[in-house]
């Protein structure tokens, strides 16, 4: 199988992406705080706390904060740091 060459459209889409990458991954996790406080099963508020767990990595929260909010894994304090990042 040959690579394909992107045309250069693709590579702006793909640069815009990758630029805007910290708008997109804090509107993901403003979703995932909306579902948390929404889930209603155990294994959904687990499976939650993990993929907002991969969003503070992508978002290079420093993990100190990321442990912290992981062992309390208290929706109001997510809450509140989203809203700090947020600014």
């Amino acid at each position: 199988m040959c690579a394909k060459e992107l045309s250069n459209y693709q590579k702006d889409v793909i640069n815009r992406y990758y630029a805007n990458l910290d708008t997109i991954m804090l509107g993901k996790l403003a979703d995932i705080v909306t579902d948390l406080y929404l889930a209603e099963t155990k294994a959904k508020y687990d499976k939650l706390w993990e993929r907002a767990e991969k969003a503070m990595q992508k978002l290079k929260i420093p993990q100190q904060i990321i442990d912290h909010i992981m062992q309390k894994k208290d929706v109001q304090i997510l809450a509140k740091n989203l809203q700090d990042w947020q600014k």
